[in-house]
């Protein structure tokens, strides 16, 4: 199967739309918001979102302004991750980091924008009130302290040591994020807890699966192929998939998680396809 292309098509256009700024004094920082947002990428995040709301019977177009608000909230995540504080990494999808490139002081304030545009944003996403605000709710917990940020929080101060804390860990840091761009659409369709049961573990699924992949591509590809530094969590002393399983049983375990959220989409009522092609491309990348 191929990558939903079509839909992140839809995200790309929405996103090169976007402007945050028409004031001369601030118009720096908006170039600096937009150089990281529009350097590429296959939208796994914003393309889960809308793979989910057609899953549902929903034309797509309809949730590109919460499907662009996760966009810019992980976008905002990799300003920060690769700053010198925290990655110190020089390259992200092909390109200069944006501290590298505008200065740290300009990175960080991208960053900062960046958030705080993607909660104006979603806030333009039309539905029942009260769907919205809980699905307000839901991505803004799983960017918080008990989602990326907490995640973030317990990578730099390592304090992960086994197994069991390593995916603790990515389960905050990546995992929770993913889930978010499959829950929110859940909320705002209003589904029944039955029905978004099989989504839901689809979508924690597909977050151990995406790290323990990148963790793999970490030590096997080049910067090129990555398009960002290669080993960066060697460099670190991070302990990851590959350095506490060895290569061919993270390999192992990759294929029994992409196994398990391919078993949970199974489960689930729609139109599925594209959602098992995120999950698909997710276990065979290499970039």
């Amino acid at each position: 199967m191929s990558y939903p292309e079509d839909l992140r098509g839809l995200v790309d256009d929405a996103l090169a739309k976007l402007t945050f700024s028409d004031s001369p004094p601030t118009a720096g920082l908006e170039k600096a918001m937009r150089y990281s947002l529009l350097a590429g990428g296959k939208r796994v995040r914003p393309v889960l979102a809308l793979a989910t709301a057609r899953a549902f019977g929903t034309e797509p177009e309809r949730f590109l302004p919460v499907a662009c608000a996760i966009e810019l909230i992980h976008t905002y995540s990799l300003i920060h991750d690769d700053l010198p504080a925290m990655d110190d990494d020089a390259l992200r999808r092909g390109l200069p980091t944006s501290h590298v490139k505008f200065g740290e002081d300009v990175a960080i304030l991208a960053g900062d924008g960046l958030f705080a545009e993607a909660m104006r944003l979603f806030c333009e996403q039309p539905g029942e009130p009260a769907r919205v605000l809980a699905a307000l709710r839901e991505l803004a917990s799983a960017t918080g302290v008990d989602g990326m940020v907490g995640g973030q929080y317990v990578d730099v101060v390592g304090a992960e040591s086994d197994a069991e804390g390593l995916r603790a860990l990515h389960a905050l840091k990546t995992g929770r994020l993913i889930a978010a761009s499959v829950n929110v659409v859940l909320l705002l369709e209003g589904a029944s807890e039955p029905e978004t049961m099989p989504y839901r573990r689809f979508a924690e699924e597909l977050g151990v699966l995406f790290q323990i992949v990148d963790d793999i591509l970490d030590v096997t590809e080049s910067d090129e192929q990555l398009g960002k530094p290669h080993g960066s969590d060697e460099r670190h002393g991070k302990l990851t998939y590959v350095s506490l399983f060895g290569l061919d049983q993270a390999r192992e375990l990759a294929a029994k998680s992409h196994a398990k959220a391919t078993a949970a989409l199974a489960e689930a009522g729609g139109e599925t396809e594209d959602l098992r092609r995120v999950a698909d491309y997710i276990f065979t990348r290499n970039e």
